[in-house]
């Protein structure tokens, strides 16, 4: 009956807006007042009441180790989500920040398709269980639990929006200094998804990296055949830095495909060959698009809310707050 009754919420999820919210059709008798969100240096307290909640929403994450789907109610998922995703010694405000990323990656996943599933991989989101993370946290489990818990509690039912649609919230760890440019990564230009500076990720471990690869690795990889100095030359570069094509033994590849075929840390990379050895320096960790987690937290240090973090890293997005209403409340008469 669980199953059913969060399946009669979802599969009408067709999206409505007003301003600032997002409205899910339900079609029981419940109803959950709209609560506008702003997303700017002060914040801005409104009432809502709730007369009745719906039944829990529920994610079907396939576990990688077991292959079996479990299905997880939203908030614990989310819990999962934000203590595997980012490092709960973060400010409270950066975590904050992750929630709701992560709450608008899955409620869109879910809007499209609610019997979809997802890994607990990086291939979706990475998620781990509260007795998993007790494990892997051991005697900071405590305190890390409790901040986790507090940054989903106080995003509840928050998710980012761009022209009153869920956005694509994609993130990674540690920018070269600014986030890329969506269609210099993948394919398609997003209108969020662009170039913002991020200088506070020179903070970051990750900012600076470097890998040494055999000869015969790399060859392998690239399908090249290197000759005794070949180590390839950048050809273009993006306009934040990274690496835009790059020719190598008489191939030339996309920054992106060099840096998954070689396994590096960012698009953002020098190669130099001595010897058998090629040394790949980078700058920066993960694609570059989106939200930088160092560049958050960096944020975070300096003050910044939530919602200013996100708003920053997403261009031209908001905070909205998903609300529950009857059905019936949508079908014109």
């Amino acid at each position: 009956m669980k199953k059913i009754a969060t399946l009669l919420i979802i599969c009408a999820l067709a999206v409505l807006i007003i301003p600032s919210a997002v409205v899910l059709p339900f079609s029981g008798q419940s109803k959950e007042q709209v609560q506008d969100i702003a997303a700017s240096p002060a914040s801005r307290s409104t009432e809502s009441q709730t007369v009745a909640r719906p039944p829990a929403i529920t994610v079907s994450v396939v576990r990688s180790e077991t292959k079996h789907t479990e299905r997880i109610v939203l908030d614990d998922y989310l819990i999962g989500v934000v203590g595997s995703e980012m490092p709960p010694k973060f400010r409270l405000e950066a975590l904050k920040a992750q929630a709701l990323a992560a709450r608008t990656y899955i409620m869109a996943r879910i809007m499209d398709n609610p019997e979809a599933k997802v890994s607990d991989t990086v291939a979706n989101q990475v998620y781990h269980s509260t007795a998993e993370l007790k494990r892997l946290w051991g005697k900071d489990y405590a305190w890390k639990i409790k901040k986790v818990k507090q940054a989903v509690s106080e995003t509840e039912n928050q998710v980012i929006t761009y022209q009153g649609k869920l956005i694509s919230p994609v993130f990674f760890s540690t920018a070269n200094g600014r986030t890329e440019n969506a269609k210099d990564y993948w394919s398609g230009d997003v209108p969020y998804l662009r170039s913002v500076a991020s200088p506070w990720d020179q903070l970051s471990p990750k900012f600076h990296n470097e890998k040494k690869l055999s000869v015969a690795e790399v060859e392998q990889a690239l399908g090249v055949s290197l000759g005794k100095r070949n180590a390839g030359k950048t050809l273009e570069k993006t306009e934040t830095g990274r690496v835009a094509r790059y020719q190598i033994g008489g191939k030339t590849f996309t920054g992106r495909q060099i840096r998954e075929k070689l396994r590096l840390s960012s698009t953002d990379f020098t190669l130099k060959r001595k010897g058998n050895t090629v040394t790949a320096r980078t700058v920066g960790s993960g694609h570059g698009v989106g939200m930088s987690q160092y560049g958050a937290e960096g944020m975070a240090r300096e003050g910044k809310k939530a919602a200013q973090i996100v708003t920053y890293y997403y261009p031209g997005t908001r905070i909205s707050k998903m609300t529950i209403r009857p059905k019936e409340a949508l079908v014109r008469k």
